[in-house]
């Protein structure tokens, strides 16, 4: 075999190498980590999930949405209110929680197709603002609708039952390790987080990701080309708000509680620090920005003793969370800067420069 094809062909062994080594390890890290790395690495899934749908609409379309915490938050509520059954006082159907959990998606999704119309006509600074508008609408019901929501001191989860587990911290011992609520989450959020990247690479790779990018990089000349520009953005607002509202269903399940002030303008601003700092566009850079972001505030309140300048939240110093964000703001601004590709490039630029095509 020549040297031009045994290149290649070691290339693609060790992509397959690493991609089966991450795996094997992602699927034994319950039998190994504690619950506070357990429920870190949930979060980052849930954030993972909600950060493929918005860089679908942001990176790939190019349309600002500021309220991607909302469909979050309709995810969430969505779920409380089919799976419970009204025993705290609350609103509940009481519904297998298996079937709230596609409704609260669904109801995301409906949410984002009642806004879609006018997804599909502004664009740029007019739709973020527009966006904006759907937080406080919805910080205001959240608030206020109690029967609903629990007003301001939120309400509790139901668990999720699937296939007869209990996804509870009803003790279920495999291979003599004790399985909890964190640790039987994470296979349901590791499979529900390939199933979303998979999805979405599909779309980018075929042709509505395409018609997705011409509309965003040209909307006039996508429409003279005979793209539907107004049917496809407001397609795509439909799907990244049912990403959000399966993102919104997981952080309740982790959370095992909702509370209002969770959904926020700064949780929207997150969201979009994520796919900023892991690469517009890009499946794999919403997973890196996401993880990225939902871990630093936690490692940092978890190890801010032995840090200089951090400090717990009321002792005097630097919260973790605000150290979070001024380190996370400047990554963004670093990234804008110097990498526009965001974190993800930085791998694409080393896979090109060991690409045997290249090299001479």
């Amino acid at each position: 075999m020549s040297e031009a094809l045994v290149k290649p062909v070691r290339l693609l062994r060790t992509r397959t190498y690493v991609w089966t080594a991450g795996a094997v390890l992602l699927l034994a890290l319950p039998f190994y980590l504690d619950r506070f790395w357990l429920q870190a690495g949930l979060f980052a899934m849930a954030a993972a999930i909600g950060a493929i749908g918005l860089n679908l609409l942001t990176g790939a379309t190019g349309q600002l949405s500021m309220g991607h915490a909302f469909f979050l938050a309709v995810g969430a509520y969505g779920y409380c209110v089919f799976a419970g059954d009204g025993g705290d006082g609350l609103s509940g159907l009481g519904l297998p929680t298996w079937l709230a959990a596609v409704l609260a998606v669904l109801v995301a999704g409906v949410a984002g197709g009642l806004f879609s119309p006018i997804a599909g006509r502004l664009s740029g600074a007019y739709l973020g603002i527009a966006t904006l508008a759907l937080v406080f609408i919805g910080q205001h019901v959240m608030f206020n609708a109690h029967d609903l929501t629990g007003g301001s001191n939120g309400r509790d989860v139901p668990p999720l039952n699937l296939f007869g587990l209990t996804f509870d911290d009803s003790e279920l011992v495999v291979a003599a390790v004790p399985f909890g609520s964190a640790e039987k989450l994470w296979y349901a959020g590791l499979v529900l987080l390939v199933g979303c990247a998979l999805f979405a690479r599909g779309v980018l790779r075929g042709r509505p990701g395409r018609a997705m990018n011409a509309i965003r990089d040209h909307r006039i000349a996508a429409g003279v080309m005979g793209v539907p520009v107004a049917r496809y953005r407001a397609a795509v607002f439909v799907l990244s708000s049912m990403y959000a509202g399966l993102a919104g269903v997981l952080l309740a399940l982790v959370f095992q509680r909702t509370v209002p002030d969770y959904f926020g303008v700064v949780l929207s601003l997150e969201y979009l620090a994520m796919i900023v700092i892991g690469g517009l566009g890009s499946v794999a850079g919403a997973v890196v920005g996401a993880v990225f972001v939902s871990l630093l505030p936690q490692l940092l309140t978890r190890y801010s003793d032995a840090l200089p300048l951090v400090s717990a939240p009321g002792t005097g110093g630097v919260a973790p969370g605000e150290a979070a964000r001024y380190l996370y703001g400047a990554a963004v601004v670093a990234v804008v800067l110097f990498l526009p590709g965001g974190l993800v490039r930085v791998a694409a630029r080393r896979r090109v420069s060991t690409d045997p095509g290249e090299e001479r």
